[in-house]
């Protein structure tokens, strides 16, 4: 029932169409709000009912003090939910399932509908299996297709069978940078119980980088699955009112610096200054000099730094922005009507107040790359040689161990590069020193490898090579000011006579048909073929792990002499064992530096003194020899984008091409389950699960499945990447009939749990302290005498088959990087009841509880390692009862025996954190809660 205690409900003209709208200004206090919480301000005003959302929660967030700890709960209601595939399948299955679940409960299959607008990009599925070529995008769609099949199928089934989800199909763009372009509304128009309402556009997505759309002033952030398909069903999200960091913005950037230099910069200050679960707002003078484009690259990176959001308020640059892309210009007025009228329209000059201040000069920003294994690593760019050698040690040892013919004394007298910082556009071209050029300095190990590929060229490898040169990821695809500096940067290049290193597989892979469309239009695309800069789809590729097969014979060099390889990429992750299992070392740079590392072929360069090659007369080239002008940039930008480029791309863009259409298409209400498929199974959540949920019990008995460090992400978590044939995945898929080259990734298996249970705590870098020596999923099985050493997956088993409950032992930042779902959800299946870290980010631990798994803390100051815990003990937990009585206990008691007898107990924070999670808990899960309460309605 909907309530106005407020009296905000008003009317909104807009060129002869009236709107209801509801003010912001009915609430005392509400002026003084910075732009995110009075988004979620209009939230709370426009869903009040009185029972989820109260005339208390509105007075309470209109008079919210900016220097309290997070600790009042409200219920946010998002526009809509949007999805990219790995994630979204999931989605799908787990709803199809719902459907049959809510009959055998006595409920409506129908009721199992999404009710917020829900879309849906088909993104993480290509493969750049093939490159360098002008039929590389054909050829690896035709493979996407073959591959992906059964999953397609599927999804255009819930196409038909669900309303209001609609899809994208592949080969059209990265689900953040079609929302930016298309999908976003900003304002949203919509028809409420036959009213015509605008409200802000808010969303939650199945990817953590959902927040690029924070760059059009739209509040939304990633969430798991989970709590998606909840979000789908009319499920508000609960959430805590957060604190606020104000991050002004002065000056401009300086000739020479990009988008991507700005948001690693950022990256590293605010990752530095602790935001995690915090909202990020920008705001001052310096805002007016931040490009569009630029607001989505920073505001993607958000879950980099940690924070929920990183939002940018709307003002002209927005609707500039909307105009460029072909939106409707009713829906441009409707923007720049409703935020004036609602105070949402940004003025610098009114600093709102925020609990949490931070100032960046933006001409302070110089050039930069990030790694090589996080984004917030962030090196200048005229210390990357000098970086690259301290951390190539951790990879393969110190000089002494080889120095490849170098004379040791030389090494010695080696000094430090001059710290001053030219800009890529400003280099004296003086001489390089001792070793430049040559691909391997000597004050680091060197390992050259002789190599001969089938063309009959040959190289030496060494460590730091670049193998891979990869233009990807929606970060800096969706920006035309470095990608169209990127193609120039080639066509330089090529005018130089320079070309890629043969040892480097490159691939271009835009967010948007539009980015090519752009490029043939200025005429550069030719440039870019000619360096091997090819299509290679319109998907995320490299970034998600895509990367595909290395050159045959650059993978076996590497894997038979052990060498540490580079990756350079245009993407917001880098994490370990995410890119290609071959390459140990990856860095994030933008496209712009990509081009110059595939010409360069090794991190072991000084890109400001040492040549990248010769021209046709055998001078040097330098980098500054072939980097554009801002002005030439802007030039090219202005001559060759326009919004009809926009229109016509997006104008029938959920239709797909012949390929989507032609595939044959399921119907009916529900899933006809096939008991063959390797892709898509229906999943056991709901097996025998009663009307109502059975007491929570204190667990007993439990046993360490993995003791981790500091920093594990989802990435390591989750399934992801390609499939091993000899891990226990890879021998399911076997055992099944699938060929080794049709394994395909475990992102395009998500919708099948067998396989995905299989690949959790499976990636290839994780380290298991209980299993030392070891990398990859490998635990030890305590079921064993002596607890031998065997597979995470293996070891689960067994415990299942005794009844014994698992825990995790882990370190700071349990579950940083993307929101995957099956972090989670693997987690749960694998029989972990209990996970104790030293802190968490925000959407892993949502997660783990929206699977029934409880998140336990350490106390403040402890750790495994200082209680002393080496992950044999066997583990109880007293306490957890309370939550029966709907009281969420501050602590339980641990406590865990050893194999002397020796007992070691503290209490643990329990980090359920709001009413709604408990509620989620006590049901033993997000989804079962859902359905409880749908086959009741």
């Amino acid at each position: 029932m909907s309530v106005n205690s407020f009296g905000a409900k008003a009317s909104l003209d807009v060129n002869g169409t009236s709107y209801e709208i509801f003010r912001l200004d009915s609430v005392p206090g509400s002026e003084k709000l910075p732009f995110s919480l009075k988004v979620l301000l209009e939230n709370l005003l426009r869903t009040e009912d009185g029972a989820n959302i109260t005339k208390e929660d509105i007075e309470f967030l209109g008079n919210w003090d900016p220097n309290a700890e997070p600790d009042h709960e409200i219920q946010f209601t998002p526009a809509r939910v949007i999805m990219q595939d790995f994630t979204g399948v999931p989605c799908v299955v787990d709803l199809a399932t719902m459907r049959e679940a809510v009959v055998g409960l006595g409920g409506d299959a129908s009721k199992v509908n999404p009710l917020s607008p829900a879309e849906m990009v088909i993104d993480h599925s290509v493969i750049a299996d093939v490159f360098g070529t002008n039929d590389a995008f054909q050829i690896n769609t035709d493979i996407e297709y073959q591959r992906n099949r059964e999953r397609y199928q599927f999804l255009r089934w819930g196409q038909t069978a669900f309303d209001n989800f609609k899809v994208v199909p592949p080969g059209t763009g990265i689900v953040h940078q079609v929302n930016i372009e298309h999908l976003a509304r900003v304002v949203f128009p919509r028809t409420v119980d036959g009213v015509l309402q605008a409200y802000p556009d808010t969303c939650v997505g199945t990817d953590s980088h959902t927040t690029m759309v924070n760059g059009l002033g739209v509040v939304g952030w990633g969430v798991g699955g989970i709590e998606a398909e909840a979000a789908m069903l009319g499920q508000p999200v609960s959430m805590l009112i957060p604190r606020v960091v104000g991050f002004k913005l002065t000056g401009k950037l300086n000739e020479g610096t990009t988008a991507t230099d700005l948001v690693l910069t950022i990256t590293e200050m605010l990752r530095e200054h602790k935001v995690v679960g915090k909202f990020v707002e920008f705001y001052g003078d310096g805002v007016a000099e931040v490009p569009l484009a630029n607001r989505a690259t920073i505001g993607n990176m958000s879950p980099e730094y940690g924070s929920t959001i990183a939002v940018f308020p709307i003002d002209s640059k927005t609707t500039d922005y909307m105009r460029l892309t072909g939106r409707d210009e009713e829906q441009i007025a409707l923007v720049e009507a409703y935020a004036k009228a609602q105070g949402l329209w940004h003025d610098p000059s009114v600093e709102p107040v925020y609990s949490e201040y931070i100032e960046l000069d933006l001409s302070a920003v110089v050039p930069s790359i990030a790694g090589p294994r996080r984004p917030q690593d962030r090196i200048r760019l005229d210390q990357s040689k000098t970086a690259f050698h301290q951390e190539l040690v951790a990879y393969a040892g110190e000089p002494e161990a080889d120095y490849g013919g170098y004379d040791k004394a030389v090494n010695d007298t080696m000094v430090a590069s001059d710290p001053t910082e030219p800009t890529p556009g400003e280099t004296d071209n003086s001489p390089a020193p001792h070793g430049a050029g040559d691909g391997a300095s000597p004050d680091r190990v060197v390992k050259k490898v002789p190599v001969t590929l089938a063309d009959g060229s040959s190289f030496d490898l060494d460590h730091g090579a670049v193998t891979i040169a990869s233009i990807t990821s929606c970060t800096n695809t969706s920006n035309p000011s470095v990608m169209i500096g990127a193609a120039l940067v080639a066509k330089k290049a090529v005018e130089k006579g320079l070309t890629r290193k043969p040892w480097v597989k490159t691939s271009l892979a835009p967010g948007s048909q539009v980015v090519t469309d752009y490029y043939e239009k200025a005429g550069l695309t030719q440039y870019l073929d000619a360096i091997g800069f090819n299509l290679v789809g319109y998907g995320c590729v490299t970034c998600i792990g895509n990367s595909g097969p290395l050159i045959t014979e650059v993978s076996e060099a590497i894997n038979e002499h052990d060498l540490a390889v580079s990756a350079v990429l245009s993407g917001n992750r880098n994490f370990e064992g995410r890119i290609n299992p071959d390459v140990k070392m990856n860095y994030l740079a933008s496209p712009m530096l990509v081009i110059v590392y595939a010409l360069a072929g090794t991190m072991d360069i000084d890109l400001f003194n040492e040549p990248l090659g010769q021209d046709k007369d055998g001078n040097d080239v330098f980098m500054a020899d072939i980097w554009p002008t801002q002005a030439e940039i802007e030039e090219v930008i202005s001559g060759s984008i326009s919004a009809e480029m926009f229109t016509s791309r997006y104008a029938d863009v959920f239709s797909g091409d012949d390929r989507w259409r032609s595939l044959p298409t399921p119907d009916g209400d529900t899933f006809e389950w096939d008991g063959e498929s390797t892709y898509v199974r229906k999943p056991p959540y709901f097996e025998g699960m009663p009307a109502e949920p059975a007491p929570i019990e204190d667990v007993t008995g439990a046993r360490v499945l993995l003791k981790l460090g500091d920093s594990v992400t989802t990435d390591h978590i989750s399934p992801a990447g390609s499939i091993k044939a000899d891990s226990p995945a890879g021998q399911y898929l076997t055992a099944n009939g699938v060929e080794r080259r049709d394994f395909n990734s475990y992102g395009s298996r998500r919708g099948n749990h067998e396989v995905m249970i299989r690949g959790t705590f499976a990636n290839i870098r994780l380290r298991n302290q209980i299993a030392p020596g070891t990398e990859g999923g490998f635990t030890r099985d305590f079921t064993q005498p002596d607890g031998p050493v065997t597979s995470v997956y293996d070891a689960a088993v067994n415990y299942a088959e005794q009844g014994t409950p698992l825990v995790v032992l882990t370190g700071k930042e349990y579950g940083s990087g993307s929101s995957r779902d099956w972090a989670a959800k693997g987690t749960a299946l694998l029989g972990v009841k209990v996970v104790i870290a030293e802190s968490y980010e925000r959407i892993h631990r949502s997660n783990l509880i929206g699977m029934g798994v409880l998140p336990l803390q350490f106390p403040a100051g402890e750790s495994a390692e200082s209680l002393g815990l080496t992950g044999e003990e066997t583990f109880s937990f007293e306490g957890i009862t309370q939550l029966n009585d709907g009281v969420t206990p501050k602590t339980v008691k641990v406590t865990a025996v050893a194999p002397d007898g020796k007992e070691t107990a503290f209490d643990a924070v329990v980090r359920i954190d709001t009413p709604g999670e408990r509620s989620y808990f006590q049901h033993g899960g997000i989804l079962q809660y859902v359905l409880r309460n749908l086959a009741k309605a």
